[in-house]
């Protein structure tokens, strides 16, 4: 069974969560990608602001394909996390809730999503254009420079996650490989 939970988080919905739980996202998420993420921080750098309201927010690490007739986006399946890594705990000290993609993360960003009360979650990769029928708008809010890579904002309904790493730093990748080596 699948928990539903609607953006923007709070941090008691982030503290009900746990490591393997599936969840159906609802409301708005933004994407972004490394040359995004990487402007997103220089604006943070720079004092300046950012555009978009981040505090409470989550981030899907895609580029999304164009929209066909009739669609609000293309495919749109998850990139690799790690590619944001040198990014995300700046983004988190600053409000980030939430993260979407697919992968490891490294012990910075695990010891950042403590600190902070954040999750990441994982976007099943291949499934791109399944997931794409769960967003429901998309609007490019910032960087069109940066085309498949720009910011959308996107409108969700039961957009389907697994938690991944929880507030507390518990890792579904290591519990899985864990409970697969006692087998």
């Amino acid at each position: 069974m699948s928990k539903i939970v609607n953006t923007p988080l709070t941090d008691e919905v982030v503290k009900d969560l746990k490591a393997g739980d599936r969840v159906l996202l609802n409301g708005i998420i933004y994407t972004g990608r490394d040359a995004a993420h990487k402007r997103l921080a220089e604006l943070i750098n720079k004092g300046e602001k950012l555009p978009m309201d981040i505090k409470n927010q989550t981030i899907y690490y895609v580029g999304p394909c164009p929209a066909k007739p009739g669609q609000a986006i293309g495919s749109a399946g998850p990139t690799t996390s790690g590619r944001m890594d040198a990014y995300a705990p700046l983004l988190m000290e600053h409000g980030l809730k939430g993260m979407i993609g697919k992968g490891l993360r490294n012990q910075q960003v695990i010891d950042s999503i403590i600190k902070n009360n954040c999750v990441y979650f994982a976007a099943i990769g291949g499934a791109g254009a399944l997931l794409a029928e769960a967003i429901k708008e998309a609007e490019v809010i910032a960087f069109p420079d940066l085309g498949a890579e720009a910011i959308y904002k996107l409108k969700v309904k039961n957009f389907p996650v697994t938690v991944i790493i929880d507030n507390k730093g518990n890792d579904l990748y290591k519990i899985g490989k864990e409970k697969y080596k006692k087998i």
